[in-house]
């Protein structure tokens, strides 16, 4: 069992850094650094990233490596960030980041226990994802119009997008020869690594199919492997798909900022189950590894069929 000596009760406290704005303050701390290269060797860059802010903020509130935090400290470190309002959300996500840090120091042997496994997370109310509703989506694809290039590509990436409920990280990574027009399926690099199929409508394999045959051909200037390309002929990243979106929304007289690619994502799984599609199907076009997480668009399904239902129904209908 690793002993950690205790803090002497005459030494000076700890510089309290503010949990949430402050920089943290610079502490050498080699196990966190090792950490998070052998994360940067399994994860995505922004996942890293994410990691290393929230782990970097409980090292400066120690002010000392988080190799040695005791539970005490972490459970005052919690109570900070009630105090200062974070939502439950936040701190879930920062303590799940302390965890997997000290489960890692477990497994190479630092350290003996988790003291974060002991810290009480808040509850964290799951809110409904918002959709579009059908003719929404479709006046956001309608709004895709024209025979330039980008407008090809537009209406290719929305119709995708849609039609097969992709993430925009899985839409801008996807490759060109990860498309089978003629069995109208993609097939989609999700989280983890994972590989999945997802079948595509038809409208949306007609969409990719005029993109690639009069679309993608004048943008390709650096014969790059990805479906998506931009003006300049690189890949499309994450930013560009937003805007594009955007600019589609206030085409189709939708309110730009409420338009995002997830936002796709969610009304595809939701008119799926709408339509009578079962949830795990659901779920495996998703990539949900949870089906609890599919679950959610069920509780958007009944809120609709009951909205619906209360505005339509003449012996339904609410007294104003």
């Amino acid at each position: 069992m690793a002993h950690f000596p205790r803090s002497d009760p005459q030494a000076p406290a700890l510089d309290q850094a503010s949990v949430s704005s402050s920089k943290p303050r610079e502490v050498p701390d080699p196990e966190l650094d090792g950490f998070l290269a052998l994360l940067a060797a399994r994860r995505a860059a922004r996942t890293v990233e994410a990691y290393r802010r929230d782990l970097e903020r409980l090292r400066a509130f120690l002010g000392k490596p988080v190799l040695a935090a005791s539970v005490d400290e972490l459970e005052r470190y919690t109570a900070e960030m009630r105090a200062e309002g974070l939502s439950a959300a936040t701190i879930a996500r920062r303590t799940a980041a302390a965890r997997t840090f000290f489960r890692h120091l477990k497994l190479i042997g630092s350290r003996a226990d988790n003291p974060a496994a002991e810290i009480a997370l808040p509850r964290r109310t799951r809110r409904l994802p918002r959709t579009l509703s059908a003719g929404e989506a479709e006046r956001l694809i309608d709004a895709a119009k024209g025979t330039t290039p980008r407008a090809l590509r537009d209406k290719a990436l929305v119709e995708l997008l849609y039609g097969a409920g992709l993430r925009v990280s899985e839409a801008v990574t996807l490759e060109k020869n990860g498309v089978d027009l003629d069995e109208r399926a993609v097939r989609v690099l999700g989280k983890g690594g994972k590989q999945r199929v997802v079948p595509l409508g038809r409208q949306a394999a007609e969409a990719l199919r005029r993109y690639l045959a009069r679309g993608r051909p004048h943008l390709d200037r650096r014969r790059r492997p990805e479906l998506f390309l931009n003006a300049k002929g690189g890949g499309l990243t994450r930013s560009g798909a937003f805007l594009i979106l955007r600019r589609l929304a206030e085409s189709a007289g939708l309110e730009p900022g409420r338009v995002h690619p997830h936002l796709l994502r969610h009304s595809f799984a939701t008119h799926l189950l709408e339509g009578g599609a079962d949830l795990r199907s659901v779920q495996e076009m998703l990539g949900h590894a949870d089906l609890s997480t599919t679950e959610l668009y069920l509780h958007v399904s009944d809120r609709r069929r009951r909205e619906a239902y209360f505005a339509a129904h003449p012996h339904a209908k609410r007294k104003s």
